[in-house]
């Protein structure tokens, strides 16, 4: 079996994250791009997690590209997660792509089978987070990616990051 890493024909570095939330005594999250060395970068983060998560809570990832990076110029892609509730995404998409991409860097719940609720209320730290597992596709094409993910519910928040893929050097 080949590493996933070396399918890829893609590299990629994060240009900008942001994060917004409208009640921070609820939720309060922090994050922002590491320089680990020369052409390598991560992602950490704190995020203070401090409400119960119910079934009026949704979830949504949509996802944008540009040839030039230029606010105007971004166009939507076909890769984004439709609108769900919580538990959806935890046992999908969070399951698959988070845990395996955040679950070495971050205290994270992470969990094998079904998530269990409730999502446990603490301080939550991803330290120089870099995704590079499975899950992401083999061919992209080149240029630079806003990714919003917003979840809403008792308090509305969300993270959006905007990276530039590049050709992977072999």
């Amino acid at each position: 079996m080949t590493n996933p890493i070396e399918q890829r024909k893609w590299d990629y570095e994060p240009v900008s994250i942001t994060t917004h939330s409208s009640d921070e005594s609820m939720l309060k999250i922090e994050a922002k791009i590491d320089r680990v060395k020369r052409g390598e970068f991560a992602i950490s983060a704190t995020i203070d997690f401090n409400y119960a998560i119910d079934d009026t809570v949704m979830i949504e990832a949509v996802a944008y590209r540009s040839s030039t990076g230029q606010e105007s110029d971004y166009k939507l892609v076909p890769f984004n997660i439709q609108k769900q509730t919580y538990e959806e995404f935890l046992n999908t998409h969070y399951k698959d792509m988070v845990i395996q991409n955040l679950g070495s860097c971050s205290d994270l719940p992470q969990f094998e089978d079904k998530f269990v609720p409730p999502w446990p209320q603490k301080t939550y730290k991803l330290d120089k987070c870099v995704a590079d597992n499975d899950g992401f596709p083999e061919v992209l094409p080149l240029g630079f990616y806003k990714i919003v993910l917003s979840i809403t519910g008792p308090v509305e928040w969300g993270i959006t990051i905007i990276t530039k893929l590049t050709n992977k050097l072999m």
